[in-house]
């Protein structure tokens, strides 16, 4: 056993994945960690030693075939099993230690999915693939910046955002993941599941917003302790509530899926919510959020082509609203269930949605997508089936749109 002190944004997902083991071997060295919703900085945890995959060689193994098999450097499992490379060193029957392999890719989970991720996997994609553009398109309430990745030369603007949700994150990966795989494709001049990246590259341009509401996510994965900025509000908003998995709104307790001007007066007396709280609550007014007046600003200063916003969940793509659609709009939905195996749902009785009003004021195809099943936050193991989802959906509009 090793001790740990918890810091500020540390969560038991993030510890276990630092130290290679998953929640449940942290959970079972600190069983009190699964009954309180988050740490607190100083809390000491025993974290049991990191659990090492074993292999018994077979008859035709060489150091590079079993490094190769398991995704390993052959020097990392030189070092866990010394003279491994000899010619005695894979004897059949001898027993390996493999070592951890190093992730192939620059966006994937290593416990919850936050501003900081965002930032770091940011930094690494840019160094990885100049031709990727970043800028910031503002800052939320408690100034985390709002990050906007560009890629493509095209003259078709294709805008895309996630996580408008604080609890619908885990979208915040999934369109990374496809910015990463949409440069390492373009990057290589290979096919991405069968679209060509260098069409994409010479006839669109990705507006993507990975993460619209940090302040929200930052709450919802590490919760608000004392000495938060909003620490008395939040608890008055939450009811009392120590646990935001549930929280949808930005840090006002506004929610940012309810703050655009498309017939925004009406929700706000459809929803009937009359101040902050977790969700449902439109604000003093359209806009009065930073996050999403930036995003507002960014489509006014771009007008796009077409639009994408991430939620999670229900495996669902909502493509109208109020009329104000073209009319490509519901055989574009269609093409992006088919590509998705989502249903293209015609959707009535809701307003002020970034969709709706990208609708509305541009008279271009806008789309809401739900990712993956469940309940919110969903785990972190749909992630990969999401972040191709994702991807199918973005390709589908990439490569058939005109």
């Amino acid at each position: 056993m090793q001790q740990y002190i918890a810091r500020r944004g540390d969560t038991v997902s993030r510890i276990a994945a630092r130290h290679g083991l998953t929640p449940e071997h942290v959970i079972q060295g600190n069983p009190w960690a699964g009954r309180q919703p988050y740490l607190i900085p100083g809390q000491i945890l025993f974290l049991p030693s990191a659990p090492r995959k074993r292999y018994a060689v077979q008859q035709g193994d060489d150091a590079w075939s079993i490094a190769a098999l398991f995704g390993v450097d052959v020097n990392e499992l030189e070092k866990l099993n010394p003279g491994v490379g000899s010619v005695y060193g894979c004897t059949p029957g001898k027993v390996l230690v493999i070592p951890p392999a190093a992730p192939h890719k620059v966006v994937h989970l290593r416990g919850e999915y936050g501003p900081a991720e965002v930032e770091a996997d940011i930094i690494q994609l840019l160094d990885q693939y100049p031709f990727l553009q970043h800028e910031s398109i503002g800052s939320s309430v408690l100034g985390k910046p709002l990050h906007l990745l560009r890629i493509g030369r095209g003259p078709h603007q294709l805008h895309v955002n996630a996580a408008l949700h604080a609890n619908e994150w885990l979208t915040s990966p999934c369109l990374m993941s496809f910015v990463e795989q949409y440069a390492a494709a373009y990057a290589q001049g290979k096919d991405w599941n069968g679209h060509n990246p260098m069409d994409w590259y010479s006839n669109w341009t990705v507006w993507a917003v990975p993460m619209a509401n940090p302040d929200g996510v930052e709450l919802v994965q590490e919760g608000g302790l004392p000495g938060h900025p909003y620490y008395d509000e939040l608890m008055a908003w939450n009811g009392g509530r120590s646990s935001f998995r549930h929280w949808k709104a930005n840090i006002r307790g506004v929610d940012l899926g309810d703050q655009f001007p498309a017939h925004w007066e009406e929700e706000q007396a459809r929803r009937g919510v009359p101040g902050p709280g977790p969700r449902d609550y439109g604000g003093t007014a359209a806009l009065s959020e930073p996050e999403a007046a930036a995003l507002a600003q960014l489509a006014e200063r771009v007008p796009g082509d077409a639009a994408v916003s991430l939620h999670s969940q229900g495996g669902e793509i909502y493509w109208n609203y109020r009329g104000y659609e073209p009319l490509e709009s519901r055989a574009l939905a269609a093409q992006l269930a088919a590509a998705s195996g989502y249903r293209a749902v015609e959707l009535t009785g809701s307003d002020a949605g970034y969709k709706d009003w990208f609708i509305q004021r541009f008279r271009k195809p806008g789309f809401t997508v739900e990712l993956g099943v469940g309940k919110n936050p969903l785990p972190l193991a749909d992630f990969e089936d999401m972040a191709l989802e994702t991807g199918l959906i973005l390709a589908s509009i990439l490569s058939n749109f005109k």
